[in-house]
């Protein structure tokens, strides 16, 4: 697995800045490696870019978020229903909570280490109001990469 991951890394990094934003969009809905990994790299190789790379991964990441929740909202329900039939009422308390406090779990998901991608599908299956969702990763995910750009780009 680890070589793997190491495979994709390097090649999406062979496409530079558009393997950042593919690597950023796709680990919004998919397993690949975090783009938080590139976006060091490339920081490093040019820090007087590293707000554009943060932009970059911040817009290709709440694109990618989008598409989480589109599969969650168009295809996820049925297949979920389907798996946890058995568990229809613990589903519906969650979904209560989910509702209610939603934005502030995306937002969390999208700017610590929890599995984003989970969130973003998540989101569409319950479905979340779709710009706070939106609004929540957008800010989450932006916060997250230019944390990360701003410190590299100080230290020069």
């Amino acid at each position: 697995m680890h070589d793997l991951l190491l495979s994709m890394n390097e090649f999406f990094k062979s496409m530079g800045i558009w393997g950042l934003a593919l690597n950023s969009c796709i680990e919004s809905f998919f397993l690949v490696p975090p783009p938080d990994i590139l976006l060091i790299v490339m920081d490093l190789a040019k820090p007087d870019k590293a707000l554009f790379y943060a932009l970059v991964c911040t817009i290709a990441s709440a694109v990618g978020g989008c598409i989480g929740y589109g599969i969650g909202f168009w295809g996820g329900r049925p297949a979920f229903n389907f798996l946890f039939r058995n568990h229809k009422d613990k589903f519906d308390a969650v979904e209560k909570l989910y509702n209610q406090y939603g934005a502030v779990a995306v937002f969390f998901s999208a700017f610590t280490p929890i599995p984003y991608k989970i969130f973003t599908i998540a989101s569409g299956i319950l479905n979340m109001n779709f710009w706070q969702f939106f609004l929540a990763s957008f800010i989450g995910r932006g916060a997250r990469f230019f944390l990360v750009s701003i410190v590299i780009w100080s230290m020069g």
